[in-house]
């Protein structure tokens, strides 16, 4: 055979093989549809397994983002952009840290606020704890904190009865109190009746002018207890005799400034200071870095949990065309003797386990798509639901599809025609 017809030879027979192998691809999947068509209960079952599965998927998902974004917000009501500073001492020595207490000032206070403009609330706390008469000879030790009106934006407080205190009660001095609401009850019997009534703090009448209550639990981290008294800041100074004060709260803007606005806040109240009084500021962001970490390894956690209903969908469905490789061995023996060969066996039950699992995962989709698109027609709540977990959800039904359909599929390849065709 010459150059020439060798060439055209070998032209016809690689365009007859895409031929065959275009042809075979629709056989395989006309093939498969008839074979579903044969056994819609069978198939219908064996879909079953991934719908529940892609479902779980996308909900756990969905439902878990969901709660990390609720615990990252009740986390943030704790006042995570909110710089903390306090005096840890100064002096070689403990005579000199004695001598030499350089404690923080209102003026220290007003000192930031002038030269830091992102910060939006400040308050200094002057902390105190007296004896406070409960009535039927019950005394109880009580934390006793001067505040400023803004300690109530910083530490997010909710005030159900009466009101806050304002910048009148703290330019005017005026003798008032707002109590948790452990206090108002077990002093007064409940918030209502707690309003408006007079105690002593060393001697001295205090009106309760409001009760109040943390707006989410700050799991301990915060000052407040459970008797807390809020008082003016500049009513508290009567009682210390001094112009020091114990903290001051900075609240910026954002979160993202907090790093920054804490090394600046060190850096203004040190140069009003000692040059040996160190002061330390404390900051949230990590709490909230460390749970935002938590909630994601949960989610993801809980996504592959979610996943293992995948798996058990997988092996259905192996199991499944296992028995239908036993169950259609005198069809697949008749297939081998027409001239079908190994890969054509083998491409259409793989074609027919990864059809029945992409079907499942469409279905289980759309599954899970049916509750958050529910509640977002029905009511003002929306449970966003992200793209990529529909994606994740697909491509693991695909993945699972192969896998599970592998062996059934090199099973009825690998079958010999004769004995196949023997079978009864």
């Amino acid at each position: 055979m010459n150059p020439t017809d060798q060439a055209r030879n070998t032209a016809f027979q690689q365009t007859l093989l895409s031929a065959r192998r275009t042809m075979l691809l629709s056989e395989i999947l006309k093939l498969a549809l008839d074979s579903f068509r044969s056994s819609k209960v069978r198939f219908a079952l064996t879909a079953l397994g991934m719908v529940i599965g892609t479902a779980s998927v996308i909900l756990v998902i969905t439902i878990g983002l969901k709660g990390k974004d609720y615990a990252l917000e009740q986390i943030q009501k704790i006042q995570t952009n909110s710089v903390e500073l306090e005096y840890a001492g100064g002096g070689a020595t403990a005579t000199e840290r004695t001598l030499y207490s350089d404690a923080l000032t209102r003026e220290d206070e007003k000192a930031v606020l002038a030269q830091l403009p992102g910060v939006i609330y400040s308050s200094s706390i002057l902390t105190m704890h007296d004896r406070i008469n409960f009535g039927s000879g019950v005394v109880k030790d009580t934390l006793v904190l001067g505040v400023s009106p803004q300690y109530k934006n910083i530490r997010n407080l909710l005030v159900p009865v009466g009101r806050f205190l304002d910048d009148t009660d703290d330019t005017e001095h005026i003798k008032c109190a707002v109590v948790t609401e452990l206090f108002a009850r077990e002093r007064f019997g409940s918030s209502q009746d707690a309003v408006g009534q007079t105690f002593e703090i060393s001697g001295i009448p205090f009106t309760i002018v409001g009760v109040f209550k943390q707006s989410v639990d700050d799991f301990g981290i915060s000052e407040l207890q459970d008797h807390t008294i809020l008082i003016p800041i500049s009513v508290a100074r009567y009682f210390t005799g001094t112009d020091s004060v114990n903290q001051i709260y900075f609240s910026m803007r954002s979160m993202d400034e907090v790093p920054d606005a804490a090394k600046e806040i060190k850096y203004i109240v040190s140069k009003r200071h000692r040059p040996d009084s160190v002061y330390q500021t404390q900051v949230l962001t990590e709490v909230l870095a460390m749970a935002r970490s938590i909630t994601t390894a949960l989610t993801v956690v809980l996504a592959l949990v979610a996943t293992v209903t995948l798996a058990v969908g997988g092996v259905g469905i192996m199991n499944i065309m296992l028995a239908n490789v036993r169950a259609r061995t005198r069809e697949i023996g008749i297939r081998k003797a027409l001239g079908a060969t190994y890969r054509e066996i083998k491409y259409q039950f793989l074609a027919e386990a990864i059809i029945i699992s992409l079907i499942g995962g469409v279905v289980g989709t759309l599954v899970g798509l049916a509750p958050p698109l529910i509640v977002r027609f029905f009511t003002d709540y929306a449970i966003p639901v992200p793209l990529w977990s529909i994606a994740i959800a697909l491509g693991t039904a695909m993945a699972v599809g192969i896998i599970s359909g592998t062996v059934p599929a090199t099973r009825a390849a690998q079958l010999n025609p004769v004995e196949a065709l023997r079978d009864e």
